[in-house]
């Protein structure tokens, strides 16, 4: 069995659209592929209580715990591992992960980003789309390379800049083509794994 882990620090909402993907188009049959658990650095995250409702493994590895950046990243990589993953994807895990961690999980680590990369690394990307006068923006997959959001791009999405736009409504309608991106770049990398 292929397993796939997902980190979470959040609510969990791409993580909930893989495995709603995952049970739709049946990838345990299709691809010998199943998502095995949810790991959060956050105990409150809200994905974790839809993971347990769908019946998947959770943990959390709380990254106050420890008392620096590759001592949490050697724990939650633990964690990972006690799973067997063929695919470990990140879905709003909002920690910067170390180059060992990264380096690890090597060509079957995934990211989502909320921008058309290579613009826009880092946060705040909505607003920075608005403010330097973009047309178009959108999401991206990718794999995770030690530079931040940064490395071989698998999907993008591309949605446009209303005149009247906020941050906020601009995140909602990328959001939207995230949930299609993200599920869609996960299964067509799983016949390779």
């Amino acid at each position: 069995m292929k397993n796939i882990v997902i980190l979470i620090s959040g609510g969990g909402s791409n993580m909930a659209a893989i495995v709603r993907a995952a049970q739709r188009d049946n990838w345990r049959e299709r691809f010998g592929a199943r998502v095995a658990a949810v790991v959060s650095n956050r105990a409150d995250a809200g994905g974790l209580a839809f993971a347990r409702e769908q019946g998947i493994a959770t943990e959390v590895v709380d990254h106050k715990a420890f008392p620096s950046r590759e001592a949490f990243d050697e724990a939650l990589a633990a964690a990972i591992d006690s799973h067997q993953p063929a695919l470990v994807v990140l879905a709003g895990f909002m920690r910067i992960l170390t180059p060992g961690f990264v380096a690890r999980y090597q060509g079957r680590l995934l990211n989502i980003h909320p921008s058309l990369l290579p613009a826009f690394p880092g946060l705040h990307t909505h607003q920075r789309a608005i403010e330097a006068g973009c047309k178009f923006h959108g999401a991206t997959v990718h794999q995770v390379t030690a530079e931040l959001d940064y490395g071989p791009i698998l999907e993008q999405a591309v949605v446009p800049v209303l005149p009247h736009d906020t941050p906020e409504a601009l995140a909602a309608r990328v959001l939207t083509q995230e949930h299609q991106i993200y599920p869609r770049a996960v299964a067509e990398l799983l016949p390779a794994l």
